[in-house]
């Protein structure tokens, strides 16, 4: 089914951040919203993801989806380990063994244990990224999920991303162009 965005408006004070705004997004469709700040893209993430209501307009296609998230910032749980921070998340259920995987493959193995206070900024985005692709989902946000990672693991995580969500839509936002055409996602500025 479509994600249909009707008219949406969002006002914060007098600040418009969005005004009017129309999208129609095909099933399956990997798209990358590009614009300078303050124009509303994480305004308009958190109004996909149920966290920010619109003063107008609606939304279409989101009803009993699954929507997984990573924030600008990491929102991970400093006392806590890697471990337990993707643990949160997935429940117990999920074996440690195919968390420890995931972590390797994104390049955190030997750094499982150890708080999340302690981790380098782009360990934390690493370890956002890998619990958000971890859980049943089936629309994925990401709002400038690749800040504070060098280029090289810029690359590796863009291709987690890629490899782990093949078929599920996908809304990035972004404001380097370089991440945008790595994504090879349609591109739309909003």
């Amino acid at each position: 089914m479509d994600i249909i965005i009707n008219h949406l408006s969002k006002k914060f004070g007098e600040k418009q951040v969005l005004k009017d705004f129309s999208l129609r997004i095909k099933e399956g469709t990997s798209l990358t919203i590009m614009a300078p700040s303050g124009k509303g893209k994480t305004t308009l993430l958190k109004i996909l993801a149920g966290l920010e209501t619109a003063d107008e307009g609606y939304i279409e296609g989101l009803e009993n989806k699954k929507i997984s998230i990573v924030f600008q910032e990491d929102r991970l749980c400093p006392a806590l380990n890697a471990l337990d921070n993707i643990r949160l998340v997935c429940g117990k259920e999920m074996k440690g063994n195919q968390i420890y995987q995931e972590l390797e493959t994104v390049g955190l193995k030997g750094n499982e244990k150890y708080p999340i206070r302690d981790l380098s900024g782009g360990m934390k985005r690493r370890i956002a990224i890998v619990r958000a692709l971890i859980v049943p989902y089936d629309i994925l946000l990401l709002d400038e999920p690749f800040s504070g990672l060098d280029i090289e693991n810029k690359r590796k995580m863009i291709n987690y991303i890629k490899e782990k969500n093949k078929t599920r839509p996908m809304i990035l936002v972004t404001h380097d162009p370089w991440e945008a055409e790595t994504m090879e996602n349609q591109t739309i500025f909003l």
